[in-house]
């Protein structure tokens, strides 16, 4: 089985971050969205992974690699237009030949493992298996009807309610799924939506089975999903080491060791992910807090953001919370109290408060 990853979409819901570089590559617990994807596919013992790519190819291939670090073969696909899921298997098909795989989005993370799926697909001998999960508003997602353990019909972003189960963005086919989106046509969003070719499987007779989500699972496409998504990863931690620091629970009048932080007069309260080259002075940091490489900060109480690297804050009265601060931002405050102050900004930023 090969696996099949779509990082072609340019992000525009969180801008300003992505004016810079791609969506799949903002840091989640300090690693990147498409890293945490690639991991999970490799730990369900896929070796050949392709990726979808559109405008951001050169960031993601200089990010990815050909894949040696994880002893995977990576090949990167172009799409040439956002023209939809489908359009983007159809694109894959001369890498896919006649082999299954396995198709995830670049920018959705899950807490269970890949293999559930990828097993049920076989042992109900399905031309398709997706995976559901139970939303509280199935208006904005294509939603499952089922019936046992088929899907009965498919209909994206339903205007009447006919469930609440969403078609999430991992999925495992067959080849049959090729001459699916070859009869479909596209929607009027002018692209050609996965969810029609999964239905025209279903009435051409092919088989098309499911399995719901256990544990969380999050869209990463807004900075309030990427903040909430840092919290459950950071949370499920339990292997502290590629994580850097996020086992420190203590202040310290320095912190030596082999990741270089320092840590002077401050408190770190878990759970939170450090990276090497951190300078912390008269600070809190955390709960839920990610600090890329290279930040400084003084004289600050942070929880639940993300930094990412190069960063320097100094002097905010206040507790700052659910902020997305990109890299090499500088932010000053003042004497000034400034309550509780969100940040959403690019890379390069500076306010001076």
């Amino acid at each position: 089985m090969k696996a099949l990853i779509l990082s072609g979409g340019t992000g525009t819901r969180l801008w300003p971050l992505t004016y810079t570089w791609a969506k799949q590559l903002l840091p989640i617990a300090n690693k990147p969205i498409l890293v945490h994807i690639i991991e999970k596919v490799v730990r369900a013992g896929i070796k050949d992974i392709g990726i979808i790519v559109g405008d951001t190819h050169k960031e993601i291939e200089a990010e990815v690699g050909n894949g040696s670090r994880w002893e995977v073969d990576i090949k990167y696909i172009h799409q040439s237009s956002p023209l939809g899921l489908a359009h983007a298997v159809k694109t894959a098909q001369p890498y896919i030949q006649d082999n299954d795989f396995l198709m995830i989005l670049g920018d959705n993370l899950l807490e269970m493992e890949l293999h559930t799926v990828m097993d049920f697909f076989y042992s109900s001998s399905s031309n398709a298996c997706i995976l559901l999960h139970k939303v509280s508003n199935p208006s904005e997602y294509g939603i499952a009807e089922i019936d046992g353990t088929s899907v009965k019909r498919l209909v994206e972003k339903p205007k009447q309610y006919m469930g609440d189960l969403a078609v999430i963005g991992v999925y495992v086919f067959d080849k049959a799924i090729f001459p699916a989106i070859e009869e479909i046509r596209p929607s009027f969003r002018g692209e050609l939506e996965i969810t029609d070719a999964i239905q025209r499987l279903i009435e051409c007779g092919a088989r098309v089975s499911y399995q719901l989500t256990s544990g969380w699972w999050k869209d990463t496409g807004s900075p309030q999903d990427m903040l909430e998504a840092n919290r459950l990863v950071l949370s499920g931690i339990t292997d502290t080491s590629e994580y850097a620091a996020c086992n420190i629970s203590t202040s310290a009048a320095g912190l030596p060791g082999e990741h270089s932080i320092s840590l002077i007069n401050s408190v770190i309260n878990e759970p939170i992910a450090i990276a090497e080259g951190v300078k912390i002075t008269d600070s809190v940091i955390g709960p839920y807090v990610s600090v890329g490489r290279e930040v400084t900060v003084e004289k600050c109480v942070i929880e639940n953001s993300i930094i990412m690297e190069g960063t320097r804050l100094e002097n905010i009265k206040g507790t700052v919370s659910n902020s997305l601060i990109g890299k090499n931002v500088i932010i000053r405050g003042s004497l000034k109290d400034t309550g509780s102050p969100s940040f959403i900004i690019g890379d390069k930023g500076k306010i001076d408060m």
